[in-house]
């Protein structure tokens, strides 16, 4: 089953993400041979096989539904096997549009986990880029490489078991090796000639997810290396962490070193009515003969009720004033029939303003995003020559 395209009907051995609520999903691997129960009852899994992904399915007994959704890394996120601790869809998105990641970009990532973001990192630089994956666990290394593999990123992420605080990295020359001679690239200006190396254009992106990546650091200068622009993001829950992490990558070289929060905020939006003075005049004196008909009507019919005797009829009619002709017509059916708004109504209606409103429980904090920046050196793969002004002409 493939992250990265997708398809419109579900067979067997695909993964389907059940949708249940907003608050309820559940990954289900198809195979004919099983169902799956959950509060509104039994649903087999091969009356899910040739259906379309996204459609309504009911259960077997009839108390319920679900849909079967197709899987992405957002749903993958909601409803993968929790490791470790995740990312969210907060914290990668601002991580992603941050560091400028597209196709073809190169990623190393220390600390896979659960591999949340990994999917999220493999889909963004897919199909020609390449995300490098360490973990120092040799448990969760073989479960995320089976996960990766099973979703169709076996060939954009190379997954290592490898303590990158204590060993390093390891691909000092493996990230970019070798250039062809499509890869240099000459920009002629006026009296010069610039010849530049295409790849000291490109930055490598690296993704620290670890309890110390203030020990990694060192090992992250030496993989970016001095002709290319190097990148790094640090995710760390406390702020005592990001205090050694920052002064490490100052005694490292880096520069443009920043630190962001990710919050979310929940607005409830609702469309209210705004009204001016006159208008809210008019309304309170429309509720207020609206009401008082009402009480007359009330008292009317429990009148009735009580003491339904022709003459007390005659008294009770008496009530309300007497019309004639159009009027009566219109008076009978005002009860039951709902009157056109006028004019002044069509107004109010017009004047309406949208509003927020925040609720009183909001997420909290989840991470400090450290990035920094590691600049080129300027070598004999970026230089520029001086042409004379005869030679030019």
């Amino acid at each position: 089953m493939s992250f990265k395209g997708w398809k419109t009907h579900i067979e067997e051995g695909d993964l389907v993400i059940a949708y249940l609520s907003r608050e309820s999903m559940m990954p289900i691997v198809i195979n004919k041979k099983e169902t799956y129960n959950n509060k509104y009852g039994i649903f087999r899994h091969n009356d899910m096989i040739g259906k379309e992904y996204g459609s309504k399915m009911g259960s077997h007994t009839g108390r319920g539904f679900m849909y079967l959704l197709h899987p992405t890394p957002e749903l993958w996120t909601q409803v993968l096997p929790h490791r470790t601790q995740i990312l969210y869809a907060a914290d990668i998105s601002f991580i992603t549009s941050y560091l400028d990641l597209k196709p073809g970009s190169k990623v190393i990532e220390s600390g896979t986990g659960s591999g949340s973001f990994s999917h999220s990192l493999a889909r963004t630089i897919a199909p020609t880029g390449k995300l490098f994956s360490f973990e120092y666990h040799e448990e969760r290394a073989t479960l995320a490489r089976g996960e990766f593999e099973a979703h169709g990123f076996g060939d954009i992420i190379k997954l290592e078991h490898r303590d990158v605080c204590a060993d390093g990295f390891g691909i000092k020359d493996t990230v970019h090796a070798g250039m062809s001679r499509h890869e240099t690239v000459l920009l002629r200006f006026w009296k010069c000639t610039v010849v530049v190396n295409w790849y000291a254009l490109l930055n490598l992106i690296v993704f620290l997810d670890l309890p110390a990546p203030w020990d990694a650091i060192p090992a992250t200068k030496e993989t970016f290396k001095q002709r290319r622009t190097g990148k790094i993001c640090c995710f760390s829950p406390c702020i005592e962490q990001v205090t050694k992490t920052v002064a490490s990558l100052n005694e490292n070289g880096f520069v443009d070193i920043t630190m962001y929060e990710c919050l979310i905020r929940n607005h409830d939006v609702r469309t209210i009515q705004v009204l001016t003075v006159a208008d809210a005049i008019q309304s309170a004196k429309d509720k207020a003969q609206q009401k008082s008909l009402m009480m007359q009507q009330r008292k009317r019919k429990r009148q009735q009720r009580d003491d339904p005797k022709p003459d007390e009829e005659d008294k009770d009619q008496d009530l309300e004033p007497e019309a004639d002709g159009a009027d009566a017509d219109a008076d009978a059916d005002a009860s039951t029939v709902e009157q056109e708004p006028d004019a002044d109504a069509i107004a109010r209606e017009v004047n309406n303003m949208l509003v927020t409103k925040t609720p009183v429980e909001a997420r909290g904090h989840t991470s400090y995003l450290t990035f920094g920046t590691f600049l080129p050196v300027l070598d004999d793969d970026m230089r520029i020559k001086e042409v004379s002004a005869e030679g030019s002409g």
